[in-house]
């Protein structure tokens, strides 16, 4: 199996690593628009060779595209653009690792190569970005959306399914909208207040040098995806727009209660407050 990726960062490097250590990948082709991070993909192993993106279309069996999904948005046409021009292309598998899928599933929902495409999003990751930060193992035990299953062709799910099954991810198949509500509350949200929480402190240090100085695990691990690159996060706000300004709403809410109970000394709501938020450990544990 010859596997091209698009994005040779922390997602498409470590699916890199372990398809092809994994016995999944007899050759991975690398994509990567940036000439530092090819040359770095290339050196550290990542990708057997880096290559054009048509070139990866026409040789790979599965095409991963893992760039931001503003980027991966109009490269997707293309690439089923590329297939429908190719004997070979009812052969071949595209899929995303986006993480919003609705307008990504939407751009492509007429095109008479659908069905080679499968919408996927693997619920992994770190704060960091580009080649150095692919690791091994960094999927395993994760989950792994499938969005939309319905419109792509059976044999495309299913080997799709044998991928994310070598990198030991559990499947879940939803809608896509579906999923972009569920992220907006479960990733979206989380990155945004971290965004906010280390723009506060960092106003607060300003003024008081030694703020960092005090800062306990608790305070690296809250701000952990503040670290988070912009170019991956900016389209992903855009496009998942609207769920995740409800969840603001909602969050803000939820502050403005604590802070209404802090400011009244009301030690009672406060406990209470504290007691339906520890729930979560039902959850998650």
């Amino acid at each position: 199996m010859i596997v091209g990726i698009i994005g040779m960062g922390l997602i498409g490097g470590s699916m890199a690593i372990d398809l092809k250590r994994r016995g999944f990948a007899s050759q991975i082709l690398g994509v990567e628009a940036d000439a530092v991070n090819a040359s770095a993909a290339q050196k550290i192993g990542l990708a057997d060779e880096i290559v054009s993106l048509e070139e990866a279309a026409d040789r790979a069996d599965i095409l991963v595209i893992a760039v931001p999904v503003g980027a991966a948005t109009k490269m997707l046409p293309q690439i089923l653009d590329r297939y429908q021009a190719s004997p070979e292309g009812a052969k071949k598998i595209v899929i995303d690792t986006c993480s919003t899928k609705g307008q990504i599933v939407r751009s492509v929902h007429y095109h008479p190569m659908r069905s080679r495409y499968v919408s996927t999003h693997p619920m992994a990751g770190t704060e960091y970005s580009g080649p150095w930060a692919a690791m091994p193992n960094l999927f395993d035990g994760r989950a792994c959306i499938f969005a939309n299953t319905e419109e792509s062709d059976p044999k495309a799910v299913s080997v799709v399914e044998k991928l994310y099954d070598v990198l030991n991810m559990r499947p879940i198949y939803m809608n896509a909208d579906n999923h972009d509500v569920h992220t907006a509350y479960v990733s979206h949200i989380s990155h945004i207040t971290s965004f906010a929480l280390a723009l506060t402190v960092l106003d607060k240090e300003r003024d008081e040098k030694h703020i960092f100085d005090l800062a306990s695990g608790g305070f690296s691990s809250t701000v952990r995806l503040a670290k988070s690159n912009a170019d991956m996060w900016v389209p992903i706000l855009s496009q998942n727009r609207e769920n995740i300004l409800r969840v603001m709403d909602t969050y803000i809410d939820k502050m403005k209660e604590f802070r209404k109970a802090i400011d009244e000394y009301d030690e009672d709501r406060i406990r209470d407050l504290i007691g339906e938020a520890n729930r979560i450990k039902k959850i998650i544990r």
